[in-house]
């Protein structure tokens, strides 16, 4: 806690809390019924303040998780209630006891409540926004340790990509490690080079997954953050305001860009809503996070130095997406792909078979997945459908359809963050178990489903010229499909070249 800062018109005293202290609540009762301010100010914002005072419904709106990156503004959200949850445990208090005991002492005493915190959408939004790749994976990575150690998410992954590989490697050159033998019926020949490929694809999928949990393992613990078992914190460390600064060197050497939205905009934000109670000439007793104490203190020692409040708000804009930009990649080779089958003189009826057999291998791999995701037979139907689009149009992912579908039959809630931070915290819990319970709860399938038939959809348009192409009619192998590739280059070529 510091001393009262004295301004022109107004008074300040600032109230640092840790968020599940049992002490932060009791002093802060104890400040208020001390000071009597003019105005108690909350580090709050009104979707906060009215779900805390029971005045919102319990529902929120799912159709803004299949708004663009907001499912993965929900991953960075729920890591963060995840990690207060297990400090609430730890300490046997409810998260955010400290601002509710601020509201309702001011109440009781009849006490201006100034909510001067930032919209936590805005703050998500804008911490995802800024975060770079690298600190995103980390992130996320992150919650998955919640839920496995690094080498078994390491496994999962390289298993993962190595069954695509290794089905695309087949397709083009199998059976290349294991040669079945020729034999007089071209059916058992047929069904030997099958089972070998077979084979040889597990084989690829299990050295992928050792080579996973080898490297990505050894990176994720590498890059996890030294001292951030909750079991290891101690209420007096939390509040112990050195502690707190290295804790907060920590989040940013883990994220620097994540750090500016989440501490120093919110620094500058919450030092604005203080200050512009104390010009009022309010005495103001600020309850904020111990996190943010010094930040703002030095706002409200030198308000000339903050910056205007437009810059604090808002959605943030970035100027490039490597996932926007692989999928207009993505797009430009569906196209030139077609043309160049066009300008090679590939008849109409083979056009027709390729455009079919794209919209049924991308129907069934993400249609599949989101079925196997728990989706809804309609759903998945949909997503399926639905799936040939994205190569046309990046921002018409299939999964968004799929959702849309699913949201027909399934509520989802704010309660079921709580319900999956639950399930995390048991940690004798088998992972195969974890997962399915996690399908259970209706928010966690809704994001699930829509992953997995946008990833769905993304996979087949890579795999379908080599797993694909080669057996439609017309091309009876990858270097026929080049061949044609080559014909149309050329035909193109000479095209310009007359008209030049």
């Amino acid at each position: 806690m510091s001393d009262s800062a004295a301004s022109e018109r107004g008074s300040v005293r600032v109230v640092g809390t840790a968020h599940v202290s049992h002490e932060s609540v009791e002093e802060v009762e104890r400040v208020i019924e001390e000071e009597e301010p003019d105005a108690v100010a909350v580090e709050l914002d009104e979707g906060r303040y009215r779900q805390m005072k029971g005045e919102t419904p319990d529902d929120i709106d799912p159709k803004d998780l299949l708004r663009g990156s907001m499912a993965f503004q929900f991953l960075a959200y729920w890591l963060l209630s995840y990690v207060q949850t297990r400090l609430g445990e730890k300490f046997d208090i409810q998260p955010g006891a400290d601002m509710l005991a601020a509201v309702e002492t001011a109440e009781a005493l009849g006490i201006e409540v100034a909510l001067v915190d930032r919209n936590i959408q805005v703050t998500i939004q804008r911490f995802w926004t800024r975060m770079g790749i690298l600190e995103k994976l980390r992130l996320v990575g992150g919650l998955a340790l919640g839920v496995a150690d690094g080498y078994t998410i390491g496994a999962a992954l390289g298993g993962f990509v190595g069954v695509f590989a290794g089905i695309a490697a087949e397709a083009v050159a199998g059976p290349f490690l294991v040669v079945p033998p020729t034999l007089s019926s071209a059916i058992l020949t047929a069904a030997l080079s099958v089972l070998a490929s077979v084979v040889e694809v597990v084989a690829i999928a299990l050295a992928a997954a050792l080579v996973g949990a080898a490297v990505l393992g050894t990176l994720l613990r590498l890059t996890e953050p030294e001292g951030t078992d909750v079991e290891e914190l101690d209420m007096a460390e939390l509040m112990d305001q050195d502690v707190v600064s290295v804790m907060m060197d920590e989040f940013r050497r883990f994220s620097p860009n994540g750090a500016e939205a989440l501490i120093d905009e919110r620094d500058a934000y919450l030092a604005h809503g203080i200050h512009a109670l104390r010009m009022q000439g309010k005495d103001v007793v600020a309850v904020i996070g111990a996190g943010h104490r010094e930040g703002v203190e030095a706002y409200l020692e030198n308000p000339d130095s903050l910056p205007p409040m437009e810059s604090l708000t808002g959605r943030a804009e970035k100027r490039f997406s490597l996932f926007k930009a692989v999928g207009v990649l993505i797009t430009l080779g569906f196209l030139v792909f077609f043309a160049l089958l066009v300008m090679a003189g590939v008849s109409n009826l083979v056009l027709l078979k390729v455009f079919a057999a794209w919209f049924l291998f991308n129907g069934i791999f993400a249609g599949g997945l989101a079925y196997a995701a728990g989706a809804r037979p309609q759903s998945a139907l949909v997503g399926g459908l639905v799936a040939w689009l994205t190569s046309l149009n990046p921002l018409l992912a299939p999964g968004w359809f799929a959702g849309y579908v699913e949201l027909r039959y399934t509520k989802v809630s704010i309660s079921d963050i709580s319900t999956l931070n639950a399930l995390l915290s048991d940690e004798e819990r088998p992972v195969r178990d974890l997962f399915a319970d996690m399908l259970d709860v209706p928010l966690f399938k809704l994001i699930a489903i829509v992953a997995v038939t946008n990833l769905g959809s993304f996979v087949a348009s890579i795999l379908f010229p080599f797993v694909v192409l080669p057996f439609v009619s017309g091309f009876d192998s990858v270097d026929a499909v080049t061949a044609a590739m080559r014909a149309g280059i050329q035909n193109s070529i000479d095209l310009l070249t007359s008209l030049a």
